[in-house]
């Protein structure tokens, strides 16, 4: 089969070009004015499909999504987080070690994630592993059974089989992972800054007040000196705030192995926005003033900041429609919404002033969404269109407007705060491994995902 297109998305640029797949494989990749016809409609001609001036990107990979299932199916399960994925163009997800039950913090946990997987992903599914107190002795069986590395939080996370970490637990893992060259994913807030809500309010700023930028900046900072100290690679998760992505680049400053990633909610709302009681806004780190966004897309820019996920945590409503943002559920849900939600700043994207360049814009999207993804969770042949390269493919529109509309979105619970939100770049199409998976509205080709 052969994709051809005027917008191809390869690794030193967008261009003419035409795909070879074999076996669901990238066998070859023709860059010339022959490459692509140059259509301005998608045509097909048997194995030979031509998408005109359509863009083909590598498949998003999502590093950071909350599936749940088994335990808290009833929040989000492998069947409705994978099509949302699809219909997207996510083609691989790494699942968070909870809120599933059991946590993903023993082999035989893992094992249960893996059978209530099996047979029901419609994308490529990998797992990250657990690092909670008392479980050191676990970790190298859950490398050697394949994990790709370990999550831990040093604040509460909300559920209770999922306790918090400390010094002195990560004193004990950070060796492990250095010698296993798998990274460990941090939630950095300092606990000793966080401070509760106050219950009597339902304003989000007495929310926001609660997890200052501070507790970030604090948090990274402690991660940071230890992954130096035992030559460990260390991620931290949704950075939210100005505070942390100094911290950050401080840190690789000073020879630090260590990534971060921000979230397309971080870069897409601004806490001046956030209505009082519209507790589909609640996550953690908090949403934080305009400010602290303009500073995480500087940070993309820079390279102080590697990647965008989207820490996709939908819960069932009643957690999340109370309008008390101190008892709510924090997470949002935008599998679905992400390369959307993310290109529509595009003039953020580039570095001087209002000047729109989609094909410098749709190539850093590639670079954060899906190469340094890929990189993070060690997935070798993910997020590039390049020989030897799974046959992963979003095809899209990136000027396309369009509005969201919860109730058509394939994820379980359809609560989101991108609910009526006029977005620019539509997905036409998700291949995965060269098979089309999902076209224009619907999912064509069910359950051809891959545990990986």
């Amino acid at each position: 089969m052969i994709l051809r297109s005027t917008r191809v998305v390869l690794p030193d640029g967008v261009g003419r070009a035409a795909i070879r797949i074999e076996n669901g494989t990238i066998v070859a990749v023709e860059r010339s004015d022959a490459g692509a016809r140059g259509a301005k409609a998608a045509s097909r001609s048997g194995s030979h499909i031509d998408f005109g001036s359509l863009v083909i990107s590598p498949g998003v990979v999502d590093t950071h999504v909350h599936v749940n299932e088994p335990g808290r199916t009833e929040w989000e399960g492998f069947d409705t987080a994978t099509r949302a994925a699809a219909a997207g163009g996510v083609t691989t997800i790494v699942d968070m070690p909870l809120n599933s039950v059991p946590a993903t913090t023993t082999v035989a946990a893992l094992a249960a994630k893996r059978a209530a997987a099996a047979g029901r992903v419609h994308v490529d599914v990998a797992f990250w592993g657990g690092l909670v107190p008392g479980n050191a002795a676990d970790l190298d069986a859950l490398v050697d059974a394949g994990v790709r590395g370990f999550k831990c939080f040093l604040v509460p996370s909300g559920v209770d089989e999922f306790a918090p970490v400390g010094e002195r637990d990560l004193r004990e893992a950070l060796p492990i992972l250095a010698r296993r060259h798998v990274p460990l994913l941090v939630h950095a807030e300092d606990p000793s800054l966080i401070r509760s809500a106050d219950a009597s309010r339902t304003d989000y700023a007495a929310y926001l007040a609660s997890r200052p930028p501070d507790a970030e900046a604090s948090a990274i900072r402690l991660v940071a000196s230890l992954a130096g100290e035992y030559g460990a690679r260390v991620h931290i998760v949704h950075v939210a705030s100005a505070e942390a992505a100094e911290a950050v680049a401080r840190a690789k400053a000073e020879g630090v192995a260590i990534t971060a990633e921000t979230c397309p909610h971080y870069l897409t709302f601004a806490a001046e926005e956030v209505p009082d009681g519209a507790t589909e806004f609640k996550c953690a780190p908090p949403i934080r003033e305009a400010c602290h966004r303009d500073a995480l897309w500087a940070a993309l820019r820079s390279g102080a900041l590697d990647l965008v996920a989207t820490d996709h945590s939908p819960s069932p409503a009643s957690m999340k429609t109370s309008g008390d943002f101190a008892r709510s559920w924090g997470g949002i849900g935008s599998l679905e919404l992400s390369l959307a939600a993310v290109n529509s700043q595009r003039s953020t994207l580039n570095a001087h002033g209002s000047t729109i360049d989609v094909e410098n814009s749709v190539s850093r999207l590639a670079g954060w969404m899906s190469e340094a993804p890929a990189r993070l969770a060690g997935l070798a042949t993910k997020g590039r269109i390049a020989e030897g390269y799974d046959a992963d493919f979003v095809i899209w529109d990136p000027d396309e407007e369009w509005t969201v509309d919860a109730a058509r979105l394939q994820q379980r619970h359809k609560l989101t705060p991108y609910a009526g939100r006029t977005l620019r770049g539509r997905v036409h199409t998700t291949y995965l491994r060269g098979v089309e998976i999902w076209n224009g509205d619907r999912l064509i080709a069910e359950r051809t995902g891959r545990l990986q």
